[in-house]
């Protein structure tokens, strides 16, 4: 096996699961009830999987290192703040997490 095949093995199992991540957070999103727990399933997941196919896109493409990088770094520290900055605003508009079984949260 040369370095050639080996690389094009590891961007095929970085795209399954970067593409299996995207796909948990889609249905994320559309399956879980309230606005915090979508925002945990997409926000956690996505960052994920968009990181698996930089991967794969850093690996195929000859110099293509320093920007996925820098698009890996930029999305690793954007994600979580951006999901924090959602979910503050949320909270202060009394958007709160409820519990489909019982209700609120709040009361139970």
């Amino acid at each position: 096996m040369n370095g050639q095949l080996i690389r094009e093995l590891i961007a095929l199992v970085a795209i399954l699961v970067g593409t299996g991540f995207a796909v948990l957070g889609i249905v994320g999103m559309l399956r879980l009830p309230d606005l915090m727990a979508r925002l945990h399933a997409t926000g956690k997941v996505a960052t994920f999987g968009v990181v698996f196919l930089l991967v794969a896109t850093a690996l195929l493409t000859p110099y293509g290192w320093s920007r996925a990088m820098v698009l890996m770094v930029s999305l690793i520290i954007a994600g979580p703040v951006l999901s924090h900055a959602i979910a503050a605003a949320a909270w202060r508009r009394q958007q709160r997490a409820t519990n489909q079984l019982t209700g609120s949260l709040e009361n139970s």
